[in-house]
C-alpha cells in the first residue's frame, strides 16, 4: 500500500504520485540538465578549436579541466547532502553553475576558456545528489534499480547534448550569426534551463519521504544528519575499491563524451552533425543500459549478497576493458560503431552496479560514500585526459591503454570482499532503514 512518508518498495516509472516519485523524476531531470550544461561544449569543439586556435595539447588540458574540479566538488557535495540536505544542495548547485554555462561565450582566449571549463565542471557533482536523493526515497530491495534508472536517465543528457547542441548551433548560424558567435550564443540555452530548474527543484522536492531536514522532528533529523563522518566512510577499503571501479567506468564515460565527436570527425572524416549523432548514440544507451545494471545487481544481491554484486561488477569491468581495446583497433566506421555500442553496454551496466552497492557500504554516511566514489569517476577521467593531451600518443593508442587499465581494476575489484560480518551487516541495514524512515 502507498505510504506518504516511507521509502517505496516499487519503482513505477510512469507514476508521479507522492513525494518519492515526484522527487525521483525531478532528480533525474535535474541531472539530465546538469549533464547538458556540463558537456554542451563538447560537440562544438571543432568550431571552438578553430575559433580560439587551440592545439591538441590545449584541447587535452580543457578535457582535463572539465572533469578535474568535479573531484573535489563531489566530495564536498556528498558531505553537504548529509548535513544540509539534497534539496537545498541541488538547487544551489544548479543556480550557481548556470552562470559560467551562460557566460562561457564571453571568453576569447585559451586561458579564459580553460578557466570557464574548470568552473562548469563543478556541476558534475550533481550526480552525488541524484544518488543520495534516490537512495533515501526507496527501500533497500529496489534502491539499486532506482539509483541506476535515475543516474542513467540523467547521464542521457550527455548523449542528447551531442545531438542537440550542433542543431542549436546550426539554428543560430541559420539566423545569420557567424560560427564564432553561434557557439557562444548556443551555450546560453542550457544555462537558462539550469537556472529555471533550480527554482523548480527547490519548490517541488523534499529531502526525505518524511519531509525536509529542517521540518521533520528532532529524532528523525538526527537519524539523517548524525551520520558517520567523511573520515569514517574513507576508512572502509570497500569505498576505495568502488572509487577505482567508478573511475574505470564512469570516468571513461565522461572522457568519451568529451572526445567522441572529435574522434569520429578526425579519424573517420565524418561531418560535424554525423560525428555528433554517433557520439550521442553512446550517451543515448543510458536510457536503458545503466538501469539494466541496477536491476541485475538487485537480483544478484538478493541471491548471492554483496559478494555477488562485487563479482558482477568485476566481470562487467573486464568486458568493458576488452571492448574499448577492440574499439581502438577498428579499421572502419561500421566496426567502430559496433564495438562502441558493445563496450558502452558493459560500461553503463557497471555504473549501475557500482551505485547498487554504494548505499550499503555505510548507510550512516550515504552522502560521504557516494561523494568519494563519485569523485573516483572524475579522477579516472582526469587520468585518461592526460593520455589524450599527449603529443606522442594517438587517440587510438590512448584507448588501448585505457582498456588495459580497466582490466587491471577489474582484477582488483574481484579480490575485494564486499561482505561484512553478519552483525555489522544487520546494523547497517537497520541504519539504512532508519535514514529513510
Amino acid at each position: 500500500m502507498f505510504s506518504s512518508n516511507k521509502p517505496l518498495e516499487k519503482l513505477n516509472i510512469f507514476s508521479f504520485r507522492g513525494i518519492q516519485m515526484r522527487t525521483f523524476h525531478l532528480t533525474w531531470m535535474a541531472f539530465f540538465l546538469c549533464f547538458f550544461g556540463w558537456f554542451g561544449l563538447a560537440p562544438l569543439m571543432t568550431v571552438i578549436k578553430t575559433d580560439l586556435g587551440l592545439t591538441k595539447e590545449q584541447i587535452g588540458n580543457i578535457v582535463i579541466a572539465s572533469v578535474a574540479a568535479t573531484v573535489v566538488a563531489r566530495i564536498a557535495i556528498g558531505k553537504l547532502c548529509d548535513s544540509w540536505g539534497p534539496r537545498k544542495t541541488y538547487a544551489a548547485l544548479m543556480g550557481i553553475c548556470s552562470v559560467p554555462v551562460m557566460t562561457v561565450g564571453l571568453v576569447h582566449s585559451y586561458e579564459g576558456f580553460l578557466l570557464f571549463r574548470l568552473a562548469i565542471g563543478v556541476i558534475g557533482a550533481s550526480f552525488v545528489i541524484t544518488q543520495f536523493h534516490t537512495s533515501v526515497m526507496f527501500d533497500k530491495k529496489i534502491v539499486g534499480t532506482a539509483n541506476a534508472v535515475a543516474g542513467g536517465w540523467g547521464n542521457l543528457g550527455g548523449g542528447v547534448t551531442n545531438m542537440v547542441m550542433p542543431l542549436i548551433f546550426a539554428g543560430f548560424v541559420g539566423a545569420g550569426y557567424l560560427p564564432e558567435s553561434a557557439w557562444r550564443l548556443a551555450m546560453i540555452v542550457p544555462g537558462v534551463m539550469l537556472l529555471v530548474f533550480s527554482f523548480l527543484y527547490y519548490r517541488f522536492t523534499k529531502d526525505t519521504p518524511a519531509g525536509n531536514f529542517d521540518e521533520i522532528s528532532i529524532t528523525n533529523t538526527s537519524a539523517v544528519k548524525t551520520k558517520g563522518s567523511l573520515a569514517q566512510a574513507a576508512k572502509d577499503p570497500r569505498t576505495w575499491a568502488l572509487f577505482l571501479a567508478y573511475g574505470a567506468c564512469f570516468g571513461i564515460e565522461i572522457t568519451f563524451d568529451n572526445i567522441a565527436a572529435l574522434y569520429f570527425f578526425e579519424n573517420f572524416d565524418t561531418t560535424l552533425a554525423v560525428a555528433g549523432i554517433l557520439a550521442g548514440t553512446f550517451g543515448f544507451m543510458n536510457l536503458f543500459a545503466r538501469a539494466v545494471g541496477g536491476i541485475v545487481a538487485d537480483k544478484v544481491g538478493r541471491k548471492f549478497g554483496m559478494a555477488g554484486k562485487g563479482r558482477l561488477l568485476a566481470l562487467l569491468l573486464a568486458l568493458e576493458g576488452i571492448g574499448i581495446a577492440l574499439f581502438a583497433q577498428s579499421g572502419s566506421l561500421a566496426v567502430a560503431v559496433v564495438t562502441m555500442l558493445a563496450f558502452a553496454m558493459f560500461l553503463k551496466m557497471a555504473n549501475g552496479v557500482t551505485y547498487a552497492i554504494v548505499p550499503f557500504i555505510n548507510p550512516k554516511a550515504i552522502g560521504s560514500v557516494s561523494g568519494i566514489v563519485g569523485a573516483g569517476g572524475n579522477v579516472g577521467a582526469v587520468l585518461a585526459g592526460f593520455l589524450f593531451k599527449s603529443s606522442t600518443i594517438s587517440y587510438s593508442q590512448a584507448f588501448v591503454y585505457i582498456g588495459v587499465a580497466i582490466a587491471c581494476v577489474a582484477a582488483v575489484v574481484a579480490l575485494v570482499n564486499f561482505n561484512k560480518n553478519t552483525e555489522t551487516a544487520a546494523s547497517e541495514t537497520t541504519a539504512l532503514e532508519t535514514v529513510k524512515a
